[in-house]
Formats: C-alpha cells, sequence, structure tokens
C-alpha cells in the first residue's frame, strides 16, 4: 500500500487485501470510518489501482470502487459510491456519486476553505 504519512485512516475504515499495492492515498487526506476502498473486482477477474489524492476527505460509508482516481481537494459525501473518477476540487455524493460543486479548495484533511 501507498499511503501518505500525513494521511489519516479511521477505525472501521476497509482498504482492500486482495491487492494492496493497488491502494494509493495521498498527503493530508482523510478516511472516515466506514469507507470501503476497493482494488479489485471478482466478476471481471480484475486486479486494479485505485487512487486518493491529496487534501480528501472521504465519508464516513462511502464505497471507492476499483480503478477509480479521486483528484487531489475532493470531498465525498457520506454514504457515497464513487463508481466514475472524480476531477480535482469538487464534492461528489449519492449513489453513484455525482458532482453537486466545482471549483472548491480545502485544506488539511479535506477541511473546505472560504
Amino acid at each position: 500500500m501507498n499511503i501518505a504519512k500525513s494521511a489519516r485512516i479511521s477505525f472501521g475504515t476497509r482498504l482492500d487485501k486482495t491487492n494492496p499495492k493497488g491502494i494509493h492515498i495521498g498527503q493530508e487526506t482523510y478516511l472516515a470510518s466506514g469507507v470501503i476502498m476497493f482494488t479489485h473486482d471478482f466478476c471481471r477477474n480484475l486486479k486494479t489501482n485505485t487512487f486518493i489524492g491529496k487534501r480528501c476527505f472521504i465519508g464516513s460509508r462511502s464505497i471507492i470502487m476499483a480503478g477509480i482516481r479521486v483528484g487531489d481537494e475532493v470531498v465525498v459525501g457520506s454514504g457515497s459510491i464513487v463508481t466514475k473518477d472524480v476531477p480535482s476540487n469538487s464534492i461528489v455524493a449519492g449513489n453513484p456519486a455525482r458532482i453537486i460543486r466545482s471549483g472548491i479548495r480545502t485544506g488539511k484533511f479535506g477541511k473546505l476553505q472560504n
């Protein structure tokens, strides 16, 4: 796993151990309790890399599917299922996750900046 030393991972977060080399988490990123981050898809016989950028906040009980790239300074709403790549500087939420706001800036651990 490639997890930045400044990243924080809450208790209850599940990182896919089927393909641990595929986990990539950027600096000053926070994964809240219950987040699931996949790096494999059994049905498609796929083992791949999944990326979360710098200064992101991944809300509680969100799911990041295998092969997804979450850009820098992104907020993922609680309970979201991220099935497509997320561009930097945006907020996504829902099932499937959709962009609800763009052009945001975040600080440490994905805290929104004014």
